[in-house]
């Protein structure tokens, strides 16, 4: 044993190489330079023609040197910070796993009556209290589009509930340039003004290219208004192998990485050093359903590489978890659920959404969350490491202890053993236990800590001054919508 070292080597695992991964990321160069990348938005042609890219109409064919001028310049690191107290919570950077929740369902379960119906305003809100209360959750997203408030705003009313519900980090999506502005101004006025918000940012925009190769208008506009801004922006794709991109796992990751690229080299023009977070994960897409499938181990594995491409760029990455094809959080819930969160972290994915979703996507759970909550826990645990020192190998007390002797009543067991993992809804007791206490599944027992933390949790309040305000932004853009 060295004198005064401490070990750890922490769970990693590897799908490409970095000579494959240099590869795919000179096809995604070739591509744009090739290929090119229709830009839709006209300032962002400009800032590209300005830096001398050729257009041709809204096509632009973007040279080598500024893809790799744009990776340089790109922050390798984005810190995300708790919005009651400004202290940073989330350090996105190299392989630093963190879980979160999903954006805009279409429907939801309902927690006590179990119906599948169209979400609410309240729903949005409960979702956001239960993930305050849960360790493991570490970023929040809306998990429903609210079917009972306006539709043309119905995403200020999403990012209201939630920051009122919650101080961890928000990831928010934006119908349009406008709503985009008023959600950044209410963030503002969270965090105290514009420069406040920008050092010590608790908001994340997200934003998304339409496959293949298109910065469309609204996507692009969020993209520069974020960087102007100064504040982190998503470049995702969103396509499907076979439809929107090639079927093989390489070349839809060659054109996701150059979808992404070309989004963070449109933010380095407005911004130097504006924050971007890269995303060029392939949807599975079943050819005898054509319905993307979120629990294909091919779309793990295009995710578990799309974390690798951002780690080798040194950009901070956009990243999938706990989400399912399954219809109900039942057994394929669970098991699609724990082997997308597991690989997420053992690849070094950053911002690991999705965390709660069901039917690819277009249902939310509440148990699915918090059963969730508690697999990342133990993911966590394992991705720590194994601690190898002279206090963890414990020859002093083995050799106190000796032959036929016991470890319970040790010190060094009582200063140690709450180290280990314990759950909070799975169960570890007797039959004869868990019989007597009535036979309940996790399913069950998921369902009763949810409304637990949601009927017992009261999340950080904001000031009442700070709630009007909100409340005032949402009234005026109602009425510009109206």
């Amino acid at each position: 044993m060295r004198t005064g070292s401490t070990m750890i080597q922490t769970a990693r695992f590897r799908l490409l190489s970095d000579d494959q991964l240099e590869e795919i990321y000179f096809a995604a160069q070739e591509i744009l330079r090739r290929s090119g990348v229709d830009i839709l938005e006209p300032e962002a042609r400009d800032l590209l023609e300005s830096a001398g890219v050729p257009l041709d109409g809204v096509r632009a064919r973007i040279p080598p040197h500024l893809v790799a001028w744009a990776v340089r310049t790109a922050p390798s690191r984005v810190v995300l910070c708790d919005s009651r107290n400004s202290q940073p919570s989330m350090f996105l950077e190299g392989t630093r796993a963190y879980y979160g929740t999903g954006s805009d369902t279409m429907a939801t379960y309902d927690l006590y009556t179990g119906e599948r119906r169209p979400p609410a305003k309240a729903d949005v809100a409960n979702f956001a209290r239960v993930c305050d209360a849960l360790p493991h959750i570490d970023f929040v997203m809306s998990m429903g589009t609210a079917q009972d408030v306006p539709g043309e705003i119905s995403d200020l009313h999403h990012f209201e509930a939630m920051v009122l519900n919650t101080s961890k980090p928000i990831i928010a999506t934006a119908w349009n340039e406008d709503n985009l502005k008023d959600i950044v101004k209410m963030a503002e006025v969270v965090a105290g003004g514009e420069e406040a918000l920008r050092l010590n940012p608790f908001i994340i925009m997200y934003s998304e290219p339409i496959s293949p190769l298109q910065l469309a208008l609204e996507p692009t506009q969020k993209i520069l208004y974020m960087a102007g801004k100064g504040l982190p922006v998503i470049c995702g794709t969103g396509k499907v192998g076979g439809a929107t991109c090639p079927v093989t796992i390489a070349g839809a990751l060659a054109q996701g990485t150059a979808e992404a690229l070309a989004g963070v080299l449109v933010a380095q023009l407005k911004r130097e050093g504006a924050p971007v977070i890269f995303g060029g994960e392939r949807l599975h897409m079943d050819m005898a359903t054509t319905l993307s499938c979120y629990g294909a181990p091919e779309f793990m594995m295009s995710v578990a590489a799309n974390a690798e491409m951002a780690t080798y760029l040194g950009l901070p990455s956009w990243s999938y978890a706990g989400c399912s094809d399954a219809k109900i959080f039942d057994q394929q819930a669970a098991a699609e659920g724990t082997m997308m969160s597991f690989l997420a972290g053992l690849s070094g994915g950053n911002l690991n959404h999705d965390v709660g979703y069901l039917e690819a996507g277009l249902t939310s759970s509440l148990e699915s969350v918090v059963a969730a909550n508690e697999v990342i826990g133990a993911i966590k645990r394992i991705l720590g490491g194994i601690e190898v020192s002279a206090e963890t190998l414990a020859l002093d007390v083995i050799d106190q202890v000796g032959p036929g002797g016991e470890f319970l009543s040790s010190a060094h067991t009582l200063r140690h053993f709450r180290n280990d993992w314990f759950p909070t809804i799975s169960d570890r007791a007797s039959y004869e236990r868990w019989e007597s206490n009535g036979k309940r599944t996790q399913g069950q027992r998921a369902n009763e800590e949810a409304r637990r933390l949601l009927e017992t949790h009261e999340p950080q309040p904001l000031s009442e001054a700070v709630c009007q305000q909100l409340a005032q932004i949402v009234e005026q853009a109602a009425a510009r919508s109206a």
